[in-house]
C-alpha cells in the first residue's frame, strides 16, 4: 500500500472513529463524514497519476471528476428515495394517518399488547423502513403504556421488531436499500428466503421478554381517540393506505418500468401529496399549500441525508485506491470464503459501529459473480442484508432506529446491554441458522 493510500486509510479511520463515538464527542456524525468525504478525494487529487497509470496526465484530472460525479449519481439515488420515503410519512404522520395503528393494537393485556407491538412494528417496518416504524410505535406506546419501566421493554422490543422487519425487504433499511439499488438483491429473492429467518430473529427475543410482562394495564390507560387534525377518519384511512399501499407498489413499480426506485417513491409522493390538497381544499383560508409544504419539508432529517452523502462517497474514495478490493481478498483468505462466518462477523461490527458504512465497503470490496455465492440473491449478498440489519439490534446504539428510541425513552446503554443484548443475540443467530437450513432443503 502506498504512503497516499495509507494517509486516506487513517483519514477514514479517524472519521470513522469520530462517527462511532458521537455521544462523546458531541459532533453531529453528519458533519464528521462530510468533512471526511472531502478530505479523503482531495488526498486522492494530490497524486491521482498512481491510480490511474493507463490516463495520460492531462486527462487525470478530468477523469476524477467524472469520476466523482459516476459515484454521486449512485449515492443520489439512494438519497431521493430517502427523501421520498420520508416525506410520504410525514405527510400521514401528520395528517393523523398512524391513528390506525394505535388503535389497531390497543389492549389491557399486557403480553398480548407486546405480540401486537412486535407483529405491527415488523411489517410496518418492511414499509416505512426502521427509523421512521420506530418513531411511530415509541409514540403509539407512550398513548398506551403510561408505566416507565414497561415502556422500556417494549420499546426494546420496537428497536429488535423494526431492525428485523427491516432486513427482508429491500425499502425495509438504508442497507437493503442500498443493496437493491445496486442490483445485488432482488425484491422476490430477499423476501422469499430472508423473510422466515428475519422473522425467527423477531419472534425468539419476543419469547423471552414476555415472561418479563405480566397482568393487565388499568382501564385509565384505554385514552380516548385524540383528532390530531382536520380530516375525518375516512380520509385518515385513506391517507394511511395511500402512502402504505404506494410504498408496498414501488418494488412492482420498477420491475414494470426499469425505472430506478427514487423515481416509483416520486410518483407516490406525488399522488398522496395531490390527495392531501384535495382533502385540504375545504380548510381555513390561511391554510395554504405554501404553509403546509414548508412545514412539512422542515421536519425532514436532512442531517441523516447528509450523513449518507459523506459515507457513501467517502467509501468510493476506499473503492477507487483498490483499498476495498485488497481488504476483501483477506477476509476471504482468513475464513476461507466461509460467507456465513464473514457476514456474521460484519453483522456483530454493525451493532458497534454504524451499518452503512459497512455494506458500503462491502458493496465495494466484493465484485457481483454471474453465478454462485456472489452472485444476485447468493448467499453473501442476502445474508449480508440480514447481519447487518438484525445485528444492529445487539446494542441500543448499533442501529438508527435504536439510536432515535435511546433518545426518545432515555434508555441508558448499560440497561440495554444487561437486559436486551443477550436476547437479540440469541435472535441473531437462530435467523442464521433458519436461514442456513432454508439454503440446504432448497439447494441439497
Amino acid at each position: 500500500m502506498s504512503t497516499l493510500s495509507l494517509l486516506i486509510v487513517i483519514v477514514f479511520c479517524i472519521g470513522y472513529l469520530c462517527i462511532a463515538l458521537e455521544g462523546v464527542t458531541k459532533i453531529n456524525k453528519a458533519a464528521i463524514a462530510l468533512l471526511m468525504c472531502v478530505l479523503c478525494w482531495t488526498l486522492l487529487m494530490t497524486g491521482p497519476a498512481a491510480y490511474y497509470p493507463a490516463i495520460a496526465d492531462g486527462d487525470v484530472l478530468h477523469h476524477i471528476s467524472e469520476v466523482i460525479e459516476h459515484h454521486l449519481g449512485d449515492a443520489a439515488g439512494t438519497l431521493f428515495f430517502l427523501m421520498g420515503a420520508m416525506t410520504i410519512v410525514e405527510i400521514v404522520d401528520s395528517n393523523g394517518g398512524f391513528n390506525f395503528v394505535r388503535d389497531t393494537i390497543k389492549t389491557r393485556s399486557k403480553r398480548k399488547l407486546m405480540w401486537r407491538v412486535a407483529l405491527m412494528t415488523f411489517f410496518l417496518s418492511a414499509i416505512l423502513d426502521n427509523l421512521t416504524t420506530s418513531i411511530v410505535m415509541i409514540m403509539v406506546l407512550r398513548k398506551l403504556v403510561q408505566s416507565q419501566n414497561d415502556r422500556l421493554l417494549y420499546a426494546a422490543l420496537v428497536v429488535i421488531a423494526a431492525n428485523s422487519g427491516g432486513a427482508f425487504s429491500p425499502i425495509g433499511d438504508v442497507t437493503t436499500i442500498m443493496l437493491w439499488i445496486k442490483g445485488v438483491i432482488t425484491t422476490q429473492g430477499v423476501i422469499s428466503e430472508i423473510f422466515i429467518p428475519s422473522l425467527v430473529s423477531m419472534l425468539v427475543p419476543a419469547f423471552i421478554l414476555q415472561f418479563q410482562l405480566k397482568g393487565k394495564f388499568d382501564k385509565s390507560q384505554n385514552l380516548p381517540k385524540a383528532d390530531i387534525s382536520q380530516f375525518t377518519k375516512t380520509q385518515r384511512d385513506i391517507i394511511f393506505w395511500l402512502g402504505v399501499g404506494g410504498l408496498c407498489f414501488v418494488p412492482v413499480f420498477k420491475t414494470i418500468t426499469h425505472l430506478p426506485p427514487f423515481m416509483g417513491i416520486l410518483l407516490v409522493l406525488g399522488v398522496l401529496w395531490t390527495v392531501t390538497e384535495i382533502f385540504h381544499h375545504n380548510t381555513a383560508e390561511d391554510d395554504t399549500m405554501a404553509q403546509r409544504v414548508s412545514d412539512l419539508l422542515s421536519r425532514i432529517d436532512l442531517s441523516t441525508i447528509m450523513f449518507f452523502l459523506g459515507i457513501l462517497m467517502a467509501v468510493a474514495v476506499l473503492q477507487e485506491i483498490g483499498v476495498l478490493t485488497m481488504l476483501g481478498g483477506v477476509l476471504d483468505t482468513t475464513f476461507e470464503g466461509n460467507h456465513y462466518l464473514v457476514t456474521g462477523i460484519i453483522g456483530v461490527l454493525s451493532s458497534i459501529v454504524d451499518n452503512v458504512p459497512l455494506v458500503a465497503g462491502c458493496m465495494g470490496m466484493y465484485p457481483v459473480a454471474v453465478a454462485g455465492d456472489m452472485a444476485v440473491d447468493g448467499i453473501f449478498w442476502q445474508l449480508l442484508a440480514y447481519c447487518a440489519g438484525v445485528g444492529g439490534s445487539m446494542l441500543i446504539i448499533g442501529s438508527a432506529a435504536g439510536v432515535v428510541v435511546m433518545g426518545l425513552e432515555k434508555i441508558t446503554f448499560g440497561w440495554y446491554m444487561k437486559k436486551i443484548t443477550w436476547i437479540a443475540f440469541v435472535g441473531y443467530l437462530s435467523g442464521i441458522l433458519i436461514y442456513w437450513i432454508e439454503r440446504m432443503l432448497l439447494f441439497s
